[in-house]
């Protein structure tokens, strides 16, 4: 069963200009993509920093308003599309919908302590008694292994990977069915990075959750991820199981991709493949494939015809003209 699944969804930035503010264009931040994840899942969205893997996110959980498209989300037996629904109607959705922030910083309160950062959800929705929210907060806590003598602390007496812990804690507090993770670790050192990825994966497994995991480490994401969608300037352009993506990219964007993977034993050298001219221009995408200006496999088709994304083989869907031919370098 699908707990979620993006249709043709879009976003679009208005570019203003002049004294009166004229719309003079857009920026296409995200352009026509769509996805699902299954429960129990962890669906990996991959991609260079501004390819729109954030504002994905953040209009799945209306954060922002999507610009077109459907957000179509499975929960107590029914699915409503979370793109049409009023603001109003949303609240009752958002408990079954939570996000990791990427910095655990600045997503804390620094004048509240850990007790009312994680209770503040259950008392807006509802739970009134102190007691009762003390005790969720205390087997909250306990899931994400910190003591309850931590309850009364600030965010700033905690390490970063503490305070992680107090976001993913949070993030729990109502029994969500799908968490949104956006980039949960970069923003910490990596011998804390693991011990993160574990609570996530362990909680996962006892609490039955789905995660769609926004990153751009892939060896991150080849740890923790069932299935791997990578975008490329507002597209998608390729999804498919982790370990087919990583042992046979038919993307060439995601060959390149991967080449930028370290190995961990310093003998085995590979060859990185360094891709020429910037990003593509959201505002002013280039027509055809808007990868086509930096692959090195591009002929005179992916400049005119934009790829379809299809699927070329059972669960896999990729965006180039050329997947059926090319042999492209994966990493074991």
């Amino acid at each position: 069963m699908n707990v979620l699944e993006v249709v043709n969804l879009r976003k679009y930035f208005p570019i203003r200009k002049g004294l009166l503010r004229r719309i003079a264009g857009q920026v296409r931040a995200v352009d026509g993509v769509s996805f699902h994840i299954k429960k129990g899942e962890t669906l990996a969205l991959v991609g260079e920093s501004g390819c729109g893997k954030t504002t994905v996110s953040r209009c799945i959980l209306r954060a922002l308003p999507p610009s077109e498209g459907e957000i179509r989300f499975a929960v107590d037996g029914k699915v409503v599309d979370l793109a049409k629904l009023p603001k109003r109607a949303l609240r009752p959705y958002r408990r079954h919908i939570q996000m990791v922030f990427q910095d655990p910083f600045s997503s804390l309160n620094p004048r509240m302590v850990i007790a009312d950062i994680i209770g503040e959800p259950l008392l807006i929705n509802g739970m009134r008694s102190g007691e009762e929210r003390r005790k969720r907060v205390k087997e909250l806590l306990d899931m994400v292994q910190l003591p309850a003598a931590y309850m009364n602390r600030f965010p700033h007496a905690f390490s970063g990977g503490q305070r992680q812990r107090v976001g993913i804690a949070r993030a729990l507090a109502l029994h969500p069915s799908l968490i949104v993770a956006d980039e949960p670790v970069s923003a910490l050192d990596v011998s804390v990075q693991a011990q993160i990825l574990n609570l996530l994966l362990d909680l996962q497994d006892r609490l039955g959750l789905t995660y769609l995991f926004v990153a751009h480490d892939l060896s991150v994401v080849k740890h923790v991820s069932d299935r791997v969608a990578v975008m490329y300037v507002g597209r998608m352009v390729e999804i498919a199981g982790t370990a087919d993506i990583f042992a046979r990219p038919r993307h060439p964007y995601t060959e390149a991709l991967l080449s930028a993977v370290p190995k961990p034993d310093p003998r085995l050298k590979s060859e990185r493949i360094i891709l020429e001219r910037d990003v593509a221009d959201p505002a002013n995408p280039p027509p055809g494939c808007h990868f086509h200006p930096r692959c090195r496999y591009a002929v005179e088709r992916c400049k005119v015809d934009t790829p379809a994304l299809q699927e070329v083989e059972p669960n896999r869907w990729v965006s180039c003209h050329r997947a059926h031919e090319l042999m492209l370098r994966g990493v074991q």
